[in-house]
């Protein structure tokens, strides 16, 4: 059976521990490759504070030692907003109508779907897995209750069966770290050990956009 290819977007900005432990831990679920997206223009948030070519380099160096996570620079190299319809129809052109493809988001983000753009189709394309933490995650309005009532899934074996359409729950640990957190150590001339991975230390010229 062919490995699922999961993908997990975000700004990046910077990257942290608990943006690639949720993307380790996905990746086990779900025995999936999993790729990181760092966004362009982000539809429902801030712009970023890094260019894109720091943020690659940030992704890229706190990547390196492994294979399983991987990062995809596609959405920097695209113009006009990130939007993820977008990004898993290049996708499917790329790997083809019977890979499963699982889209990555927290149980927060999940739970305002209906506000993306083309929300519905994506479900057309791909699976969804909700990284879902103890105590976090909104309620979904009714709208998006009812498109996924039927496409709940309770397992990555079920996920499998098909390439894209189903949502499951992915448990994940609640690492309590934020990129705006990471982002004021580094203004107030501190050092965010422990928050972000060791190769991201290793260059200081990785962290000067943040620096106050």
């Amino acid at each position: 059976m062919t490995r699922p290819l999961a993908i997990l977007g975000g700004t990046f900005d910077p990257i942290h521990n608990a943006h690639l432990r949720v993307a380790w831990e996905a990746a086990e679920f779900l025995d999936a490759d999993v790729r990181l997206l760092p966004a362009s223009v982000p539809p429902h948030r801030d712009q970023p504070i890094a260019s894109a070519e720091q943020r690659t380099a940030l992704v890229r160096a706190a990547l390196a030692g492994q294979d399983r996570l991987t990062l995809d620079t596609r959405e920097l190299r695209r113009e006009g907003p990130s939007y993820t319809i977008d990004t898993l129809l290049d996708l499917r052109a790329e790997i083809g109508a019977e890979r499963p493809l699982v889209l990555l988001v927290g149980a927060d983000a999940f739970a305002e779907l209906s506000t993306w753009h083309r929300w519905r189709e994506l479900f057309d394309l791909a699976h969804i897995g909700v990284l879902t933490r103890p105590g976090h995650g909104g309620t979904p309005p009714t709208e998006l209750r009812t498109k996924i009532a039927s496409r709940r899934c309770a397992s990555a074996a079920a996920l499998r069966e098909s390439a894209a359409g189903r949502v499951l729950q992915i448990p994940v640990t609640p690492l309590d770290i934020s990129a705006s957190q990471v982002r004021d150590l580094l203004a107030a001339g501190r050092e965010p050990r422990y928050l972000m991975p060791d190769a991201t230390f290793a260059n200081p010229a990785l962290l000067a956009p943040y620096r106050g």
